[in-house]
């Protein structure tokens, strides 16, 4: 992450803990870099909507500090930040049900200076919305549809995105993520999502962090972290798990069959190159998919805990 520490930074959590009854928050350190997609992937329950509140001043955090485009939300966000940015909820509110679509949007435009009525109406033609209907009576896609537009309207310079694509069918997915990539063109906005969906991390994200109960397990550049998490199947007639266990970055061994073990490592070119330097065939290679890198991730964290 060396080539960041020159960016902006559009969102800094600093040692942020929110104590629940049911529920830990933190302590959480959270660097997102200004011009970039930033996704927070984990299993459900791991606090990515919590941090959300957070950082949207929501909820009050009990310790640590929450920078968002400059300013300190524990002091309380000002309306002038608040209109710099756009924030998708991870569930409708049903005390809106009774409003129409229109109503909703002439809320928002009275409220944000730099409502674009053209670029509201487009984004409803591309998306397929129609927003003369009771926002109750809309179908969970239709109604997510219309909560993006509107988040988007405003010309956000950042962007909370929670779940996006939950409820959308293939097809609204898709133009979804065209509509992200048009609005990413000008290079200096900013987006934070939550998502659980592969798919939607590798195509959006420029940076991925990792969540669990809690706590952030890492933040790593998505590109990196695809080509340096691998699976080998590597043979060699006097492999020992003891052996394979000195493989670079290796978190997990398994024996595999014969003289044959299964290695994940989070340093693939290192462990090729340490496998042909002994003398070790490796059979076959195959890239980690995001759940697998999360769960190696997710292996290590309880071993380091209980370790510590």
């Amino acid at each position: 992450m060396g080539h960041m520490m020159n960016e902006t930074m559009a969102i800094q959590l600093d040692g942020v803990v929110q104590n629940r009854a049911s529920f830990k928050l933190g302590p959480v350190h959270m660097s997102i870099p200004q011009g970039y997609i930033t996704a927070i992937v984990g299993p459900n329950g791991c606090g990515k909507s919590s941090t959300f509140r957070l950082m949207l001043d929501l909820d009050k955090a009990d310790e640590g500090t929450i920078q968002l485009l400059g300013e300190q939300v524990e002091n309380g966000l000002s309306t002038e930040v608040k209109k710099r940015i756009g924030y998708l909820h991870d569930q409708s509110s049903s005390h809106e049900d009774n409003m129409k679509g229109t109503e909703k949007a002439e809320f928002h435009r009275f409220w944000y200076d730099k409502w674009d009525v053209n670029r509201y109406r487009e984004l409803l033609r591309i998306l397929e919305v129609d927003d003369n209907q009771l926002l109750g009576k809309m179908s969970k896609g239709m109604r997510r549809k219309f909560e993006f537009a509107l988040a988007l309207t405003h010309n956000p310079e950042l962007l909370l995105l929670d779940e996006p694509s939950s409820g959308l069918d293939p097809l609204a997915w898709k133009t979804m993520i065209e509509v992200l990539h048009r609005y990413m063109d000008r290079g200096d906005r900013t987006i934070l999502m939550t998502s659980h969906i592969i798919e939607e991390v590798k195509r959006l994200a420029d940076f991925i962090i990792f969540m669990a109960q809690g706590r952030v397990l890492g933040m790593y550049e998505k590109d990196e972290l695809f080509s340096s998490w691998f699976t080998l199947f590597v043979s060699g007639a006097d492999l020992t798990p003891k052996k394979a266990a000195l493989i670079p970055g290796q978190t997990v061994v398994e024996h595999a069959g014969g003289t044959t073990y299964r290695i994940a490592t989070n340093q693939a070119a290192e462990a090729e190159a340490w496998c042909t330097e002994e003398g070790y065939q490796i059979v076959s290679r195959q890239a980690l998919e995001l759940d697998e890198i999360m769960n190696a991730l997710l292996t290590q964290d309880r071993l380091n805990t209980r370790m510590n």
